[in-house]
């Protein structure tokens, strides 16, 4: 089945296509169709998975046009899973009116407060700003059509689940209702019992696992060598094209102006670029003008980005599942990929959770001719004999798939 098929409206189904989105993800094949039917939902369903689509296209269907005053309300329990999923709904609705606000702390609140005033027809929340904008009175809940709990286990972790209840006291009784959570533990049960009418639930299995045709190492590097590591990996790769993970903004921001200034080059994507920025930058990685894409995880989910031959980690990514989601941009379609991640000391823990994750011990390697500093991973012991890759060797007997382009070495850079 394609989108067309599922009664999404033609301006959102115009939005899904501009992204490159093709085929529907399990949980949008079985959740999109609930939703419209106006069922409330249960998705129990990890991060990656498309549940993000699955309750924002009928959210947007059903709204179809602005009225600014906050219809519907998504609530996350981080301000990066708030910023990645305001993202995607602009980009969803991009051919439509309706406005999308984010609300989360760190920051001041002078600009939430403006586009507050200035009227909008979804928010997406964090808990503890949402019910500082609710008392201040700059929101009201009480139109609130469609309430999604996203990310529910984590916001239990979190210790949130009071203030959750207090939001849904907010919102108006008859409403409808999604939540989404990878496992459901008794108190989540609770609040679906009070909180939820009649719900269906879609349970879709949890990615693990890696494509078998990608090939993995970690770098162990010193923290202040990352830089100089990353141009020596792209000085020696033979490359299609390459994602570069950064954790965050301002980390692919310097990055990308870094591998600019050494004459790669480079478009950069992540949640604080402007709507033309990103597609400009996505457009030109797949067309080729760029070789190297710099991203935060907006770009390791949904977007549909072929004949990735290379991923790097420059950070290592602070959620094993992240790991998966990352290394899914190459090796598509039974192509052959390379994966590489650059691991400082503070990085060990997040690694074998990566690890312990996927099922997999991951090679560490050192790059002959790189002039290490000395950091504690290189007492680990754990340097196995390297795996070999396509082509000819770089260091320790690994491979940068000189074979796969004639006369091998870099790309060659515009």
């Amino acid at each position: 089945m394609s989108f067309s098929s599922l009664g999404l409206s033609d301006n959102i189904l115009k939005g899904i296509r501009a992204m490159g989105y093709e085929d529907p993800t399990p949980i949008q094949l079985r959740g999109i169709p609930l939703f419209l039917e106006g069922r409330d939902l249960i998705g129990s369903a990890q991060t990656g998975t498309g549940k993000t689509a699955a309750f924002g296209l009928p959210i947007l269907t059903r709204l179809d046009k602005p009225q600014n005053n906050p219809r519907a309300l998504i609530v996350e329990p981080t301000r990066e899973l708030a910023s990645q999923v305001e993202t995607a709904f602009r980009d969803f609705s991009r051919y439509s009116d309706l406005r999308t606000t984010v609300l989360y702390g760190g920051v001041k609140y002078g600009k939430q407060n403006d586009e507050l005033e200035r009227g909008t027809d979804i928010i997406v929340a964090t808990p503890g700003r949402l019910l500082d904008h609710v008392s201040q009175k700059n929101l009201t809940l009480k139109n609130i059509e469609y309430l999604v709990l996203d990310e529910a286990d984590r916001m239990l972790d979190m210790g949130f689940m009071p203030d959750v209840k207090k939001i849904i006291q907010h919102c108006p009784e008859k409403r409808h209702t999604s939540l989404f959570s990878a496992t459901i533990p008794p108190i989540i049960e609770t609040i679906i019992q009070w909180a939820m009418t009649d719900p269906e639930t879609v349970e879709i299995g949890m990615r693990r696992s890696v494509a078998e045709t990608v090939s993995h190492a970690v770098y162990p590097v010193a923290f202040d060598q990352k830089n100089d590591l990353v141009l020596a990996l792209l000085d020696k790769v033979d490359y299609d094209s390459v994602i570069v993970f950064c954790r965050t903004k301002v980390g692919a921001d310097r990055l990308g102006s870094m591998l600019k200034r050494e004459n790669h080059s480079v478009a950069i994507l992540h949640s604080n670029r402007t709507q033309a920025e990103r597609e400009r930058s996505l457009n030109g990685f797949r067309d080729g003008k760029y070789e190297v894409l710099v991203a935060t995880d907006i770009a390791s989910r949904g977007l549909d980005v072929a004949n990735v031959s290379h991923v790097v980690n420059f950070d290592v990514p602070q959620h094993p599942e992240d790991y998966v989601h990352r290394i899914g941009r190459t090796g598509r379609a039974a192509a052959s990929g390379d994966a590489f991640t650059m691991m400082v000391a503070e990085d060990r823990q997040h690694m074998e959770a990566i690890e312990r994750f996927i099922g997999k011990k991951i090679n560490r390697e050192k790059m002959e001719g790189f002039d290490y500093k000395y950091t504690s991973l290189f007492d680990d012991g754990k340097h196995a004999s390297p795996p070999r890759f396509r082509g000819g060797s770089v260091g320790r007997g690994y491979s940068f798939g000189m074979s796969s382009r004639k006369g091998g070495g870099r790309r060659k850079r515009r």
